[in-house]
């Protein structure tokens, strides 16, 4: 095969049996790889209603056909798995240099399955796979178990992990690779630690060999001018990172503020990717084969918040910052740097302190409930302090663990948490973004922006401008950029590469890297099929149409403040129309006579 490596490596932890199987390549075909390919086996292999914190539940680690190729920022993977924040079927995309180091080892996919009966790590050199013993690697934090398992193995080796947070059980706890990048939604370092598995190491000496090396050089060069061609691929993102995005939302009046109490915040600039390069970037970083460089390396500034590391991304400097009615930056780097260290999802993190601060400043938490910590909104200090006791269920910190929903609904108020489907929603508040809205509710993995990014259209104007409150075409829209992420994840192409090229350049390189001949219209059809199969699956663990909705906040309380002042979601007018588009019944199901399309009839 090309592109692919051909070999899938299967690890049982509960019996220390080590496999090596063939990729079969009808499926490769028709999943691509990553993402798709991760989801077909869970579909295959994991019982809906299984405990995600069981060791039912299987842990897949999935590179695709162009992970590890020189195509431009071409370095993901995906962790697949019953995701246990929400119950869904979770595929948690990550970037540095852990997938093509799997894939240069000789491995498109590492299936992780059952319970080791102590702390272990796997240890993979090429074609030597080995369970070792982690219990001298427990309770340590991200950089120190990856420095010590490098110390062990190799210098060179690419080490996946959880901190703490993942060891108990946190629900939004997160898989670091290479220290600094995450596998970051749905709890997948939370499956980890339930394994008794604290890493993953990697070492390879192998290559990915294209079907096509001078069409693929064509293809890569086409790809390439034409990000760098972009003014946000080419040039923003380094300059400024995700985090030139707080000052674009707010001036829309799409910036959820204190637990989306409103969506414009006036002191956001302070935490925003201009304020950031100014005063504590100390350099632009990228992933493998990166030609973007989006990542910052950063200082903190304040010596009472002292730290050094990477980011933060947009979402995490709203979800610290604004949402928390928060405007300073070195508060807002540390709990940053502490999420990275001790393995948490920054995301839901921050909106889950930002559900206790509301719920505290109505009375509703107390300062017993706080253990004497005044959670008001802007408190800086609580940010720093409640993400250590999260990682480590201690105080409070024992009940924010569980995400904001369960936290919320603990006391009795569910209603506080901003999610879709049990997960954090991110940074763009839907009653101004109609689409984004649309693309909460419906996707796969619940709250989510990544898997449908609508904001490149309805705010950036990439590739055209659409009206940001205009319900009509956002179904279609929605559906389009959620066919296009699932092949764009199954891939290994990172999802900022579509800010200059799209199904079109990403179907050639493809075609040229496995000798598969994607056309553009079956590009999308793989996103399709991935997209209903992921459906089918959560309809069988229990979700359905009702839950395709948003916080009551969000449908019936309009924005206070800012240029979005009096908007609500319409997700109510749109959503009959997207499951029409679907091909759905009006119970979100799909037809039969889509399945049959797409080749998914008795899924």
């Amino acid at each position: 095969m090309f592109g692919w490596t051909g070999t899938i490596l299967r690890v049982d932890l509960s019996s220390g049996k080590i496999l090596k199987e063939s990729l079969d390549p009808g499926l490769a075909k028709t999943y691509i790889g990553a993402r798709g390919l991760g989801a077909r086996i869970i579909v295959n292999e994991v019982d809906p209603t299984a405990d995600p914190l069981g060791p039912a539940n299987k842990l897949i680690f999935a590179a695709g056909p162009l992970t590890g190729t020189y195509a431009p920022s071409c370095g993901r993977y995906d962790v697949v798995t019953k995701g246990p924040l929400n119950g869904t079927i979770a595929g948690s995309n990550s970037g540095g240099s852990f997938g093509p180091e799997l894939k240069y080892a000789g491995y498109d996919l590492l299936i992780i399955e059952g319970k080791a009966a102590k702390p272990s790590y796997i240890w993979i050199e090429d074609a030597k796979v080995e369970i070792r013993s982690a219990e001298h690697l427990w309770g340590k934090n991200v950089p120190d178990v990856t420095d010590a398992i490098r110390a062990e193995t190799d210098d060179e080796a690419k080490v996946a992990c959880i901190g703490p947070a993942g060891e108990n059980l946190v629900l939004f706890a997160c898989i670091m690779n290479e220290m600094h990048r995450a596998a970051g939604r749905t709890g997948v370092g939370a499956v980890m630690g339930s394994k008794n598995l604290k890493a993953v190491a990697v070492s390879g000496s192998g290559s990915v060999v294209a079907a096509d090396p001078d069409a693929f050089k064509q293809a890569v060069m086409k790809a390439r001018r034409k990000i760098q061609a972009n003014p946000v691929g080419g040039k923003g993102l380094k300059a400024y990172g995700t985090d030139v995005l707080v000052n674009i939302l707010n001036s829309v009046g799409s910036l959820p503020t204190r637990n989306s109490r409103d969506a414009y915040f006036p002191t956001a600039d302070k935490v925003g990717g201009e304020t950031l390069s100014a005063n504590n970037l100390i350099r632009p970083k990228g992933c493998f084969s990166c030609i973007i460089s989006c990542g910052r390396v950063s200082r903190v500034t304040d010596p009472k918040f002292e730290g050094l590391g990477e980011g933060p991304e947009y979402e995490t400097a709203w979800a610290f910052g604004p949402a928390c009615g928060i405007d300073n930056l070195d508060a807002v780097l540390k709990a940053n740097f502490l999420c990275n260290e001790l393995g948490l999802d920054t995301v839901t993190m921050g909106s889950t302190i930002a559900c206790a601060m509301d719920m505290f400043e109505n009375g509703i938490l107390t300062l017993k409930d706080t253990g004497g910590l005044a959670l008001n909104f802007g408190n800086a200090d609580a940010i720093v302090e409640l993400t250590k006791q999260t990682a480590y269920k201690e105080g409070l910190g024992a009940k924010l663990a569980l995400g904001s929903y369960r936290f919320a609904k603990s006391f009795g108020h569910p209603e506080y948490s901003m999610t879709a489907k049990k997960q954090e929603m991110p940074a763009y508040d839907p009653r101004a973004v109609q689409g984004i809205g649309l693309q909460y509710a419906t996707d796969n993995r619940g709250g989510d922006h990544v898997r449908g990014y609508t904001i490149a259209v309805e705010v950036l104007g990439n590739p055209v401008k659409m009206d940001q409150y205009a319900t009509k075409g956002k179904a279609e829209l929605v559906k389009t950029f959620q066919d296009l992420t699932a092949a764009l994840d199954s891939s290994g192409a990172c999802l900022f590469t579509t800010f200059g090229i799209g199904a079109d350049e990403l179907a050639e390189m493809l075609s040229a890297a496995t000798g598969v001949p994607y056309s553009t219209a079956e590009f999308m059809k793989i996103g399709e099929r991935i997209w209903n199969m992921e459906r089918l699956w959560n309809l069988k663990s229990g979700l359905s149409a009702k839950d395709d909705t948003l916080p009551e906040r969000l449908l019936k309380t309009p924005i206070v403040t800012g240029p979005s002042k009096g908007r609500v979601s319409e997700l109510g007018t749109m959503l009959p129309e997207y499951y029409e588009i679907r091909g759905w019944d009006k119970n979100g199901v799909p037809m039969a006579a889509k399945l049959k399309q797409l080749s998914l009839a008795g899924a």
